[in-house]
């Protein structure tokens, strides 16, 4: 398969809404908790490169949707949406977390941290899923 023959409107549409899960998850849902395991400040956050970060985030959430879509699209062409979902889920538990968990276990960061970013990524890949799943 051909890596760019993939939906280019899915692959914007799961990451928009990967995306937008995290600004509801790390704004009014955990973003205090959030800001104290991460130990930043509402000022120190507004300090930050907000183009860099947001565009930054977007892009390596561009990046995953791809990836995503081109995992479907070479290797799962004939699954039902629940078991796309599930697969999507399944990176996140699979992959991701373990990769967080390790990282935070070296850094010596907190559980807390690592439960909140863990619940995001799941929530991610289950929305990037649905996305997919739905735009074959």
């Amino acid at each position: 398969m051909n890596l760019f023959d993939v939906n280019w409107l899915a692959i914007v549409l799961a990451a928009a809404c990967g995306f937008i899960v995290g600004g509801i998850w790390y704004g009014p849902v955990m973003g205090k908790k959030w800001m104290g395991a991460v130990g930043l400040t509402e000022d120190q956050i507004k300090e930050g490169n907000m183009g860099l970060i947001y565009g930054g985030a977007f892009a390596f959430s561009l990046l995953a949707s791809w990836t995503l879509a081109h995992t479907f699209a070479s290797y799962a062409t004939d699954l039902s949406v629940a078991v796309k979902v599930m697969t999507a889920f399944g990176v996140a538990i699979g992959f991701i977390i373990p990769a967080l968990g390790t990282n935070y276990l070296f850094s010596q960061k907190g559980k807390t941290l690592f439960f909140i970013d863990a619940g995001y990524w799941m929530l991610f890949y289950i929305a990037m899923g649905l996305v997919h799943a739905y735009m074959p």
